[in-house]
C-alpha cells in the first residue's frame, strides 16, 4: 500500500485513537504512517464488541441463574475467552471450562482464585462476586 492509500476513516469506534500502519514512501520503502481507522475495519470491530457484550450479558445471566461460575462472567467482562484465560492464569483450557461450574468454583484453593484475579485484574473478593 502507498503512503498515500493509508486509509484515514475517523470513527467513534477508535475514540480518537489512531494506529500505525506500514506503507511504502515516494521512494518505495516501508515506513509507518499513521491511521485514523478503515471504515471496514471499524464496522468489523463494532460487530466483535457486540459479540463480547452479548456474551458477557449472557455469563451474567446463567451466573444469576446458578448454572456457571462468575469466573465465566469476569472472563468475558476482561474481553477475554477460555484460552487466553487459561494461557494467563497457568491452566489447561479444560480446566478453566471445569471451574465454570458453580459448585466446583466455590471450592477453589485461595491459590486458584487468586491466579484468575491475577489474570483477569481484579480481586478476589470481585472475582467471586457478581455485579448488582
Amino acid at each position: 500500500m502507498k503512503k498515500t492509500d493509508v486509509p484515514q476513516d475517523a470513527h467513534p469506534v477508535y475514540a480518537g485513537e489512531t494506529k500505525v500502519l506500514y506503507a511504502r514512501n515516494e521512494q518505495g520503502r516501508l515506513e509507518t504512517v499513521a491511521s485514523a481507522g478503515w471504515e471496514v475495519e471499524a464496522q468489523v470491530l463494532e460487530q466483535a464488541l457486540a459479540e463480547i457484550a452479548r456474551l458477557t450479558a449472557d455469563a451474567l445471566q446463567r451466573a444469576r441463574a446458578g448454572r456457571t461460575s462468575p469466573l465465566e462472567y469476569h472472563m468475558y467482562r476482561q474481553r477475554m475467552d477460555v484460552p487466553m484465560l487459561a494461557r494467563a492464569s497457568g491452566r489447561f483450557r479444560w480446566q478453566v471450562r471445569r471451574d465454570f461450574d458453580p459448585r466446583r468454583f466455590v471450592r477453589l484453593s485461595a491459590r486458584r482464585l487468586q491466579a484468575y484475579a491475577d489474570a483477569l485484574g481484579v480481586d478476589v473478593e470481585t472475582l467471586q462476586r457478581l455485579p448488582e
